[in-house]
């Protein structure tokens, strides 16, 4: 029976709450098994078209580089080129980067159904009124990691395979890029995006909890960007203009998640006046 389901006065051992962890896993993971053998199947989409996408010139984004750049008139912008090639250097590396890349794919759009399963676990443990509180939790984690997702994908990835596929220390040496390599980058800055946006959800619980304030962010406002910046280098490549990229949404995350712990405190200071 799910941990949900069971009575409030039906106390639960240790053990009992291992199994029911137990089984909130094993379905978790019999979803993210699922979508990673449909991902296998579509192979000639899942690699050809998604992972594949931005190292080619075709992609979405460098398409519409190009049309702001014939807006504006700065030729510039548009990446029409991309100066090197994928190759696969060892005997197995296909068949496991088809492997790897489907099980991403599978805890990409798993991940909420990851979540609503953790969910489901933790929030018997929940007084009514951080139930109450909570509301709308998985909602609110899987939109803001999809939106993460997206951003990484169709915005950080491109620009940071653009970066690497021009950058030379020799006119004479010759970008050949591994496949792994290539994969491990892209998958890095897609995931990473995602957990990355989740700072609103964040600051909302350690509100309600009361660990942080919105004057505690105001105040700290200036050492966030240096912070972020950091968290944008870990999740990007090594060239500042990825790193500014990824640090503006998040910029602007803080300051929606100021918005937020403002709110949660007026709407708390106006219960304790009531009660």
């Amino acid at each position: 029976m799910p941990l949900d389901q069971i009575p409030d006065e039906k106390e639960m051992s240790f053990l009992d709450h291992l199994e029911e962890l137990r089984w909130h896993i094993i379905r978790s993971l019999i979803a993210i098994v699922v979508i990673a053998i449909a991902a296998f199947a579509m192979k000639d989409f899942v690699i050809g078209t998604v992972i594949l996408g931005p190292s080619r010139t075709d992609f979405w984004t460098y398409q519409k580089l190009c049309q702001l750049a014939d807006l504006i008139g700065t030729p510039a912008l548009c990446i029409d080129s991309l100066t090197f090639e994928l190759v696969s250097r060892k005997l197995s590396s296909q068949f496991m980067t088809h492997v790897s890349v489907s099980f991403v794919v599978g805890l990409v759009l798993g991940f909420p159904y990851l979540f609503w399963e953790i969910w489901r676990f933790i929030k018997p443990g929940l007084r009514p009124q951080e139930r109450k509180a909570s509301r709308g939790a998985t909602f609110s984690v899987s939109v803001l990691f999809m939106m993460g997702v997206l951003f990484g994908y169709f915005m950080i990835a491109p620009i940071s395979v653009r970066f690497f596929s021009t950058y030379q220390v020799d006119p004479s040496l010759q970008n050949l890029f591994d496949l792994s390599s290539y994969i491990n980058t892209v998958t890095l800055i897609i995931f990473g995006c995602g957990i990355l946006f989740q700072l609103p959800v964040i600051v909302y619980f350690l509100t309600k909890a009361g660990i942080v304030s919105s004057a505690l962010m105001k105040a700290y406002r200036k050492h966030s960007i240096i912070v972020i910046l950091i968290l944008g280098a870990i999740v990007t490549p090594p060239d500042p203009f990825s790193q500014i990229l990824i640090a503006l949404p998040l910029m602007m995350l803080y300051q929606f998640s100021i918005v937020i712990a403002k709110r949660i405190e007026k709407r708390e200071a106006r219960q304790n006046k009531e009660s």
